[in-house]
């Protein structure tokens, strides 16, 4: 089944989200499930981009929100909604690990899910951290 870009990256970030409540309380979680079950597929069927994204940001979590804390203005990573924080994540990984994608694309589509999943003015937030951190 071939599922648009959007939806992927929607999924994308769906996914990381997941992943992070479950840090957050202290659960265990198996990252194959995760995407199986947002993605409603097998693991091996499911599609290569949203494994990619997903896994490489959660891989690289730390050394990522290492990079972002530092723009927040004060605020701390954790501090921030946890789908303001897969956002984040999301792009970041995107433009650093998957690559293959402009600057202004990935920030363009942070902005559109910001715009979709978080309050209001949020998005703006989102633009200008992802407009410091993607180089």
């Amino acid at each position: 089944m071939t599922t648009s870009r959007n939806v992927n990256q929607e999924k994308a970030m769906t996914i990381i989200y997941d992943a992070l409540t479950y840090d957050h309380m202290g659960i265990n979680y198996d990252i194959t499930e995760l995407i199986s079950n947002v993605l409603k597929e097998t693991y091996d069927d499911s599609d290569f981009y949203v494994k990619e994204v997903v896994i490489k940001a959660l891989l690289h979590k730390e050394e990522i929100i290492a990079v972002i804390e530092p723009n927040l203005n004060k605020w701390k990573f954790n501090r921030l909604t946890r789908l303001a924080q897969a956002i984040l994540l999301l792009s970041y990984a995107h433009f650093y690990y998957v690559k293959e994608v402009d600057k202004a694309v990935v920030i363009d589509i942070a902005v559109h899910l910001s715009k979709k999943f978080l309050d209001e003015d949020d998005y703006k937030f989102v633009n200008a951290v992802l407009d410091k951190i993607i180089l």
